[in-house]
């Protein structure tokens, strides 16, 4: 017998409320991991916690026709994040001190790995300079490895403005790791 979709599990929850259980007994671990890489474990569980009873509270405008809950809990997920913006940055630069600090107490760090530890702080300045909309879209997309049409029902977005986000977001980001560009990511 298969299992029901997420779309058969979220119209049965509108009789029957408990049925939502399955919806994040499928997907909490997924969108904690997602939440997690923004906002660090603690601040994600509750998170987690809000995300499901928002969609909980909205189960009633899931779009039936989506197999998958997954893209709609990521979209949840992402206006959550809005709220935790300047946490990210922070994240962002103390993984990349972190990086430099493993590489430096190691005492064996060759050329290579001093490069990917330079571009790596770079990349996550120029990731936090990026206008949240660029970002939240290559983050669903290289973060969480999301197909261009999920992003799309993720962010509630036409998928021809997720090819032109991510398009704007890689050129970004090529400009701002260029060698000069960190005076730019500074600026902004």
């Amino acid at each position: 017998m298969d299992s029901p979709s997420d779309a058969e599990v979220i119209g049965r929850s509108l009789d029957e409320p408990e049925a939502f259980g399955l919806i994040y007994d499928r997907h909490a671990p997924t969108v904690l991991r997602f939440l997690g890489r923004r906002v660090g474990a603690e601040v994600a569980e509750g998170l987690v916690g809000e995300l499901f009873r928002i969609a909980f509270e909205r189960r009633k405008t899931f779009d039936g026709s989506r197999a998958s809950a997954l893209p709609w809990l990521y979209g949840i997920g992402s206006n959550l994040l809005l709220k935790h913006r300047r946490g990210e940055a922070r994240r962002l630069r103390a993984s990349a001190r972190m990086v430099a600090g493993l590489e430096a107490a190691d005492g064996r760090a060759s050329a290579r790995a001093l490069d990917a530890r330079v571009l790596f702080s770079r990349v996550a300045d120029a990731i936090e300079a990026l206008p949240h909309a660029e970002r939240e879209a290559l983050l669903l997309f290289a973060w969480e490895e999301l197909s261009y049409q999920s992003v799309a029902e993720a962010l509630e977005l036409p998928i021809g403005t997720v090819r032109s986000r991510l398009n704007r977001a890689r050129a970004h980001l090529r400009e701002l790791i260029k060698p000069n560009g960190k005076d730019r990511v500074r600026s902004r």
